[in-house]
């Protein structure tokens, strides 16, 4: 008979994660007392639930049904507890948030006051970089990520999409002109990031992959906004990323009949569909919210400076 809820909970962390560090650096205790209750667990159960490789641990067949069952059961029993103690709604803990460093700079940390002042009892650690983050063996709750999605044993919302589109100042097209084509962007200045991405664009005539070249490389994607501005050349841009600029004038669209790949979107990450923490769910659908169908971002700048 399983005597600890709590070996319950270890278990489905590792389960999740495939990781007993990442497990252990989640629920704040070592690795071997993690071990120690899994083991601890398979003994009352007299059955193997978890299998150990050099690189990673994965589920036996019984270890997948049992976690199949008990996900869902310490969902229902936190439920449960908030509900008798009066907390239903009451979000706690800490909550720790991987984002990339413009999109979290802009549109996650300028929102963080509300959403801390409706869930007093929450603390958030916000950690902003443009480098691949593992969420798992990195202990994050939740990643928001800007990209095509692809398959993953991660979950993923898709939050809002994202609209790319080419720029420039006014004062590079008073100088050179405005492209009208494919064929007479090849004559600009195109400004690109060190990573050697192509464009990938979305025309009149269907998709289409352009390999811009330009006098500046960089490896930031803040360099590339600020010399977009300043009348460098012409970029490829979120219009999370300009949308002031292209409201009041400071940039303006070329070739408005090709924009960045539609199937680039912002999501939210996270390790388990199964048993999602109601911190978690209550941030994601914060954000949900917050940017809408048409992100706010959107609302006065669509029609803005096109050229």
């Amino acid at each position: 008979m399983i005597t600890d809820l709590a070996d319950l909970e270890i278990f489905v962390k590792v389960a999740a994660s495939g990781n007993m560090s990442a497990a252990a650096k989640s629920l704040g205790i070592s690795p071997a007392v993690v071990s120690k209750r899994i083991k601890r667990l398979e003994e009352q159960l007299g059955t193997r639930l978890l299998q150990r490789t050099t690189r990673q641990i994965g589920m036996t067949d019984a270890g997948k049904g049992f976690y199949d069952r008990i996900a869902n059961i310490l969902t229902g029993i936190e439920d449960a507890e908030q509900f008798v103690s009066g907390r239903s709604t009451e979000i706690a803990g800490n909550l720790r948030i991987s984002a990339p460093t413009s999109f979290g700079r802009m549109h996650i940390a300028p929102h963080l006051p509300t959403f801390m002042q409706a869930n007093p009892h929450l603390a958030i650690d916000l950690i902003l970089s443009d480098e691949f983050t593992d969420i798992i063996a990195q202990g994050f709750d939740v990643a928001i990520r800007i990209s095509e999605l692809k398959d993953s044993s991660l979950v993923a919302r898709k939050l809002v999409q994202v609209r790319r589109i080419l720029c420039a100042s006014p004062s590079y097209v008073g100088r050179h002109g405005a492209p009208t084509s494919i064929e007479e962007l090849a004559n600009h200045h195109c400004l690109m990031a060190h990573n050697g991405e192509p464009w990938r664009l979305e025309g009149p005539k269907g998709p289409l992959v352009y390999r811009p070249a330009g006098m500046l490389n960089t490896n930031s994607s803040e360099v590339i906004r600020e010399a977009v501005i300043a009348g460098l050349g012409i970029a490829l841009r979120s219009t999370w990323d300009i949308g002031n600029e292209l409201q009041d004038g400071r940039l303006v669209m070329v070739m408005p009949g090709y924009e960045g790949s539609k199937n680039v979107s912002v999501s939210a990450v996270y390790p388990s569909r199964q048993h999602l923490p109601s911190k978690v769910r209550a941030f994601i659908e914060y954000l949900a919210e917050l940017y809408g169908p048409i992100p706010y971002w959107e609302r006065h700048s669509s029609d803005a400076g096109r050229k």
